[in-house]
């Protein structure tokens, strides 16, 4: 994406977020960019282009704050690291999540948007898979799938208010996740 694309796509996520699938037009993205009325829809004609653009900008951003996985198979680096993503996709991050949360529920309903939305989570399955994977475990791919969907049940768990934990419980319960799918019992 060239910058201004990249930006409207920025602005896109926290209009998703902060006003959700009803308030999400391109007015309300070219107001949250600071841009001209019209500006998102030159860059982005229609709806679903723009939700695609906030897809593939949420996938990037994702990808930044996983970063590369340590050298070696190191399960508490590796729970350290699940648990500062979850961190930041609670915190700094925040809206990003609400938005893949609301495109999430949006995609049940646009098959469209369901085959980019699942596009873009398979890269973190697979990265969930390879990891239990590398542990040796039995059935890695059956438990690799349901750490990540552990993990996101976490986020969202906390996210929705549902969960109180602390930033230690939160550790450690990534931590449990990790040691759980690398279990080398069946």
């Amino acid at each position: 994406m060239t910058d201004r694309r990249t930006s409207i796509a920025d602005a896109a996520i926290t209009t998703l977020a902060r006003e959700g699938m009803r308030g999400f037009t391109h007015r309300a993205v070219d107001r949250a960019a600071g841009l001209a009325e019209g500006s998102t829809s030159y860059y982005f004609r229609t709806r679903e282009a723009l939700l695609f653009a906030v897809v593939a900008r949420m996938a990037d951003l994702d990808r930044a704050d996983i970063g590369d996985l340590p050298a070696g198979l190191d399960l508490a680096k590796l729970a350290d690291l699940m648990a500062g993503v979850a961190q930041v996709w609670l915190t700094t991050a925040r809206d990003r999540t609400v938005a893949r949360y609301e495109l999430t529920l949006e995609s049940t309903r646009r098959p469209t948007l369901r085959a980019k939305m699942v596009e873009y989570g398979n890269q973190f399955r697979e990265l969930g898979v390879a990891v239990v994977t590398a542990t040796g475990a039995p059935d890695a791919r059956r438990k690799g799938l349901l750490m990540v969907a552990s993990f996101d049940g976490l986020i969202y768990h906390q996210l929705a208010g549902a969960g109180d934990l602390s930033d230690a419980d939160l550790r450690a319960a990534c931590r449990d996740l990790l040691l759980t799918a690398c279990q080398q019992h069946a």
